[in-house]
Parts: structure tokens; C-alpha cells; sequence
């Protein structure tokens, strides 16, 4: 019933375009010996290649959320790939074995390897072209998209919704390819004015290709109606931010890809 009211609220939200007919797909990988399955999705009425978009999930897993993003970038036309970070394809509605799932990956080098992994599942889809591609994220995703960016991956540019703000290694500025762009709630608890201030400075000092759009009144997690409404409860889905954010995303996507005959102008 809740994956029912999801997508209801998001096709509400963000009306599907009624010509494309997309195609989606499960994709298993491996990392290591480790099997993950991500969703790939495209609009199969475009020809060529075109842009290709990474979706990082929140830390509940590949669940319809993360899966009804990556549908609407391929309405877009974009090819979106929605990256499995737990294995098989794991999605949880339960907050504790969400926060150990997330937080076996937090900080070690198998969360910038796992967004690697599934980046080159993205880059090597024959609809892909491999000099144009991107990251969002979300909640947990931002932060993976964002370290997958100090990494050095070869991405024009990553969006992080309502993600945290880990600042690059030492040493690690100077290989960042990415354009990054953050959207954050300006009540988000989980953001603390320190974190703000120091990520701002470390982008500023390492002179880094970076944009922050804050979002009056908003907590986290504000781009998802699953959230509710409660904002007491530091996480909660904000119409209006929801609606700003992804309308500055679009923006981005036009700044870095320029406009293609192969992706339709929303």
C-alpha cells in the first residue's frame, strides 16, 4: 500500500512524459565475489547514445523510491541506473537494520568502490556516452555520490538531495573531475553548523567547482513523500523543496551535458 501511495505521489508530483516507453531492467554485477543487481531504465523511442545518470539510494536500500528516480531521469532521456549498494538487490523498511546497513559502508573504501562498480555497469550501457555522465544520491546516496566525485571518477557532475558533507582527503582536490552541486534543508539536524561551514571552506580553499542551494524550512530527507510530514521528527518530505530541488537538478544537467538531440528539454 505504501509503494501504491509513493508512486501516486510522485506521478502527481513529477508527471511522467506520456510518450516514452521506457525499458527497465535488472542488471547484476560483481564486486568481488559479491553479486549486486541494479535497475537500469531508458526511453526506448531515442535514438543514439546520450547522457547517462547514476541514482545512489537512501539508506534503506534499492527500494521504489530510488527506482521511481532513476524512472523519471529515463522520461527524461537520460539512460539512469539505479545502483544496488547493499547486494542482491537489498532494500529494508526498518530504520535500525538501515542504519547498520549504511553504516558498515560509511567511511571505508567499499562505499567509493561499490559506486565505482556500478558507474562502470552505467558506462558501459551501449545507449551510454561514456564523456557524459552523472551521480545524484539521496540521504545516504548523497554522501556516496559526493565521495564517489573526491574519488576521481569520470563524471561531469554529481547532485547530492539532502546527503551529508564529507570534505575530500588530503590530496585528493586535485582529482576531482565533478561539477558538485548539494541541496540541503536549512533545519536538516543532521547537518550540524560546523559541517556546513567546514564543507564551504575546504570547496572554497580547494577551489572547487561547487554550488549549495539551501532550502528554507526544510529537514532532511525532504524529496520524499514516504518521509511524511512530521518535520519534529528531523526528517520529513517538504513539497516545495522537493519540487525546487529537482527543477535545479534539471538546470545542472543542462549546464554540464548542454542540450542534445538525444535528451528531450523538460
Amino acid at each position: 500500500m505504501k509503494a501504491i501511495i509513493l508512486a501516486a505521489a510522485l506521478l502527481f508530483i513529477f508527471p511522467a512524459c506520456l510518450q516514452a516507453k521506457l525499458v527497465k531492467e535488472t542488471v547484476p554485477y560483481n564486486v568481488g565475489e559479491k553479486v549486486f543487481k541494479g535497475y537500469m531504465v531508458y526511453d526506448d523511442q531515442i535514438e543514439g547514445k546520450r547522457p547517462g545518470v547514476l541514482v545512489i539510494h537512501e539508506w534503506w536500500g534499492l527500494n521504489d523510491y530510488a527506482k521511481m528516480r532513476a524512472d523519471q531521469l529515463a522520461e527524461m532521456g537520460y539512460v539512469a541506473f539505479a545502483a544496488d549498494m547493499y547486494g542482491e538487490g537489498k532494500a529494508t523498511r526498518e530504520a535500525e537494520e538501515a542504519a547498520k546497513l549504511s553504516g558498515q559502508l560509511r567511511g571505508t573504501p567499499a562505499l567509493r568502490q561499490r559506486a565505482q562498480a556500478a558507474l562502470e555497469v552505467l558506462k558501459n550501457n551501449k545507449l551510454v556516452d561514456a564523456k557524459r555522465l552523472a551521480a545524484i544520491g539521496f540521504c545516504f546516496g548523497g554522501t556516496t555520490v559526493l565521495e564517489l566525485a573526491y574519488s576521481g571518477a569520470d563524471i561531469a557532475g554529481i547532485v547530492s538531495f539532502h546527503g551529508g558533507l564529507p570534505i575530500p582527503e588530503a590530496g585528493e582536490s586535485g582529482k576531482i573531475k565533478a561539477k558538485i552541486f548539494v541541496l540541503i534543508g536549512s533545519e536538516d539536524p543532521s547537518l550540524s553548523r560546523e559541517a556546513r561551514l567546514r564543507f564551504r571552506e575546504v570547496m572554497d580553499m580547494e577551489r572547487l567547482d561547487w554550488q549549495m542551494a539551501v532550502y528554507g524550512g526544510a529537514v532532511h530527507a525532504f524529496s520524499n513523500p514516504a518521509a511524511g510530514t512530521d518535520k519534529s521528527r528531523g526528517a520529513a518530505y517538504d513539497e516545495k523543496a522537493a519540487k525546487r530541488s529537482w527543477e535545479a537538478m534539471k538546470a545542472f544537467f543542462r549546464e554540464i551535458f548542454g542540450e542534445t538531440p538525444a535528451v528531450k528539454t523538460p
